[in-house]
């Protein structure tokens, strides 16, 4: 079992950034692949980047390779996901997922967050 608690959300303006931390309970947060996911009104949750157990990361959504940058310090049993150059359709519940598998698929991930709300003004 693993529990997870996002937090670093807020209200930005276009072009700022933003920290978002994640932070893990249980035995074997090392051994999962940690995944950053967004979910705008109306739309689906889409995956963002992810990460493997190693630190191999996994840029996915086009829209964001370059300003986000997805991290892990096992030993504090936290990913992070760096945000920058933040832009209005980057306004979303962002959550965190564990998985066993380094997936694009939110079947996939086990575990997930609560969400944290990032707003880009413009």
């Amino acid at each position: 079992q693993v529990h997870l608690v996002e937090s670093g959300g807020g209200l930005v303006q276009t072009g700022g950034s933003l920290r978002l931390s994640c932070v893990a309970s249980g035995r074997s947060f090392s051994n999962y692949c940690m995944g950053w996911f967004r979910q705008a009104p109306g739309k689906e949750r889409e995956l963002v980047t992810s990460i493997s157990p190693k630190g191999h990361t996994l840029p996915y959504l086009d829209s964001v390779k370059g300003r986000f940058t997805i991290s892990r310090d096992n030993p504090k049993d936290t990913v992070y996901l760096q945000m920058n150059g933040l832009k209005p359709e980057d306004t979303a519940v962002y959550y965190c997922a564990a998985s066993p598998y380094l997936s694009t698929k939110p079947s996939e991930y086990n575990y997930w967050g609560q969400g944290t709300q990032v707003t880009v003004s413009s």
